[in-house]
């Protein structure tokens, strides 16, 4: 099977799965485009605009059914957009920049091996500082990294177990977007590089979202 095929197959099945738990699926679409050798210049704008459609079409879902909560969500909103905005202008070096993905790529891992199964019988009021200090703590890495903030945004959410799952989902699908939109942004303010088949990559991502 030709390679660029596999790649796009793969990114069906990112968008497909992250999606369907409310992501926008960025770290799945660095770590993916890492194995294929792209650069980071393309690497952080591409996985940023794919989660803009993906995270999207998720938070959608989870509205209608919902599960959105906006107090919960708007102080997480107000202290990270700036920061991912911040983050979205730094530059790191390549070597620098695998090394904190590679980092961030251990999160979703240690989640699932060893918090897969939080149990939630009661939810607990959220604190409005804390809400705060994590949204800004995960706007700024967002928009360095090229992420939405929902790998980490979601586990923090159930250990402190102020959501349930679909809340969570939810919460994390709109603050994937507007961080994805804002770190966005501060790349364009330095300048990005698209790949040339990014409309095809954006029309494979947002299929799978759709479907997840």
């Amino acid at each position: 099977m030709d390679i660029i095929i596999i790649f796009y197959v793969l990114l069906f099945l990112v968008a497909f799965l992250y999606s369907s738990v409310g992501h926008g699926g960025a770290s799945g679409y660095l770590a993916l485009m890492a194995l294929f050798s792209f650069s980071p210049e393309v690497m952080k704008p591409t996985a940023l605009l794919l989660n803009l459609f993906v995270s999207l079409t998720s938070f959608i879902q989870f509205y209608r059914g919902k599960h959105f909560n906006w107090k919960i969500f708007l102080p997480f909103a107000l202290a990270s957009v700036p920061l991912a905005f911040l983050g979205g202008r730094m530059v790191l070096a390549d070597d620098m920049y695998k090394k904190f993905l590679g980092i961030l790529l251990l999160v979703p891992i240690i989640r699932f091996l060893f918090f897969s199964n939080i149990k939630i019988n009661e939810l607990k009021k959220p604190n409005l500082l804390l809400s705060m200090l994590i949204g800004g703590a995960i706007g700024y890495i967002s928009g360095l990294i090229g992420i939405g903030g929902g790998i980490i945004l979601s586990p923090a959410l159930l250990l402190l177990k102020w959501t349930d799952m679909k809340q969570t989902a939810a919460i994390s699908a709109a603050f994937i977007f507007v961080n994805s939109l804002s770190g966005l942004a501060g790349q364009l303010q330095k300048g990005i590089s698209f790949s040339a088949d990014m409309y095809t990559y954006v029309a494979v991502a947002f299929a799978g979202g759709i479907c997840g």
